[in-house]
């Protein structure tokens, strides 16, 4: 391809050429005011380019490329802004398999938790009098466990009586502590890299990741004044979350919860590394919202393909993989949407941590309020993977025996 064809291809992606009687009229790249006239059958053009030349310019390559993306060889026009996107392909349930998941899921998800929280390092507490307070793997193991039940502090106790004698605590834990341990700002860091090792088992199955963004409702209110009447309302406070999950089995790799009116693309980059820490990426889909060059660039330069949705004034003139993705969209519509549309998966994962561990917080403080989504993501990590070892066989090897154990942590009041 030649730079004259290379040209055309860029005109013809960005720009609207218009059929006439006449020919085709394609806009100048340096004046807007000028429309240059081409003639395809003829090949020629009234741009001074080929009027001094002669030769074949980018605008009757424009033109070219223009037919062929409209015109089907049968003879029948395609409307390349109308496009319908190919069926999605759905896949029958192995419903052996999915029974049995559903029958021992809440066994299988206690041995997984207490497999999860033995890799955590104790922290170094200096000698004191009284009781000893909880290891961290117990705490963890508690709320963690406890948002999984969906029940209230008390009527939680019974659970936690249980998970004792089954020896995953090392001593019982009363039900009212886990609203305390809750609280304690130094598990959120756990709880995030928690939410990292126990989507791990599933790294051979993802390459391809999805990112979005949803909020869980609190049982906090905030005021906000509608200016228009003068009056003063209630609204509810929401905690915004951004993860990114596997399109495959919607496990959750990464997680970050920031303020309510924290935009979305800023959060595009980190997520995919965290997720590339333990994965290997193929592909990124996201919405529009995510549609930025760096975006792009990052996800390029780590030898991966981003699928992101563009905005309606986009033209790809911005350059760089940007570009090319802009081109690739252009061109090649439903082959790009096909890829696109597997982000409706993290859309059903978000459904999925609603609907199976509700979409509201019962937590009063700000730290507890973000420890308890963090705990819905494990529990549902931890689901994923109780299904994926029933239907896949995957093993469930969160800790490697030469990797070395966390740091160890200087608590406050982890109780």
């Amino acid at each position: 391809m030649n730079a004259r064809e290379e040209r055309g291809l860029v005109i013809a992606a960005v720009c609207k050429l218009n059929r006439t009687e006449g020919g085709w009229r394609v806009p100048s790249q340096s004046n807007a005011a000028t429309v240059y006239t081409v003639n395809p059958a003829t090949q020629t053009c009234t741009c001074p380019d080929h009027k001094e030349s002669g030769h074949k310019c980018k605008h009757i390559y424009a033109v070219e490329f223009t037919i062929k993306r409209e015109y089907n060889p049968d003879g029948t026009v395609t409307d390349t802004k109308s496009v319908t996107f190919t069926e999605k392909v759905t896949y029958t349930q192995d419903w052996p398999a999915y029974n049995l998941a559903q029958s021992i899921e809440k066994d299988r998800v206690q041995e997984l938790l207490f497999e999860l929280c033995s890799g955590l390092a104790e922290p170094q507490r200096p000698p004191t009098r009284g009781q000893k307070p909880h290891t961290i793997s117990d705490a963890i193991f508690a709320i963690v466990f406890k948002v999984y039940s969906m029940f209230s502090s008390r009527r939680f106790s019974s659970d936690l009586r249980e998970a004792h004698k089954r020896g995953f605590l090392s001593k019982d834990i009363p039900g009212a502590k886990t609203t305390n341990l809750m609280e304690n700002p130094l598990f959120t860091p756990i709880l995030k890299s928690l939410i990292a090792k126990s989507a791990s088992p599933l790294k051979a199955v993802e390459t391809d990741f999805a990112i979005d963004s949803s909020g869980f409702s609190t049982n906090k209110f905030e005021r906000w004044y509608d200016q228009k009447y003068g009056v003063t309302k209630l609204k509810h406070v929401w905690v915004k979350t951004h993860i990114c999950s596997g399109v495959k089995t919607n496990c959750v790799t990464a997680v970050r919860i920031l303020d309510k009116d924290a935009g979305d693309s800023p959060q595009f980059i980190p997520l995919v590394k965290e997720t590339s820490r333990t994965f290997t990426i193929g592909e990124v889909s996201a919405d529009k919202a995510y549609a930025s060059l760096e975006n792009f660039e990052h996800v390029a330069g780590m030898g991966a393909q981003a699928f992101i949705a563009f905005r309606n004034n986009a033209t790809g003139k911005i350059g760089g993989a940007f570009e090319k993705a802009f081109h690739y969209f252009q061109f090649k519509q439903d082959e790009y949407m096909a890829h696109y549309h597997k982000r409706s998966n993290v859309e059903s994962t978000f459904s999925a941590v609603k609907r199976v561990f509700g979409d509201s917080i019962r937590s009063k403080t700000e730290t507890a309020m973000v420890n308890e989504v963090l705990c819905k993501f494990i529990c549902h990590n931890l689901s994923c993977l109780v299904h994926a070892q029933c239907e896949l066989g995957i093993e469930s090897v969160f800790w490697k025996e030469e990797e070395s154990p966390r740091e160890p942590l200087r608590l406050t009041h982890a109780g």
